[in-house]
């Protein structure tokens, strides 16, 4: 099963890489784009669902590091929740 991965910067400048068990994340981000932040914890939980669920009609479970990924998403999310300008850039897909 093809894995991406993406890279983000979130609000204060940080970047981290982001994996996603499936090509699916392709569909709910841009390179070069920026997302509200809400927008983009909504679109990530979407896209790393349904890679996991891809993982379970594929090999019978669900992927734990998608899961992982998206804990990770929300916990730095929620750094930034009290600014409403907030923005995370998705600078490539890998």
């Amino acid at each position: 099963m093809p894995v991406m991965h993406f890279k983000v910067q979130w609000p204060d400048g940080t970047e981290a890489n982001c994996y996603s068990p499936s090509t699916v994340v392709g569909d709910f981000f841009a390179a070069g784009q920026r997302y509200a932040l809400s927008d983009f914890v909504d679109r990530a939980r979407e896209a790393l669902h349904i890679g996991s669920d891809r993982v379970r009609e594929k090999y019978g479970f669900a992927c734990s590091a998608a899961m992982d990924q998206l804990a990770q998403i929300e916990e730095v999310a929620r750094r930034f929740a009290t600014d409403p300008h907030a923005e995370v850039k998705v600078i490539e897909l890998i």
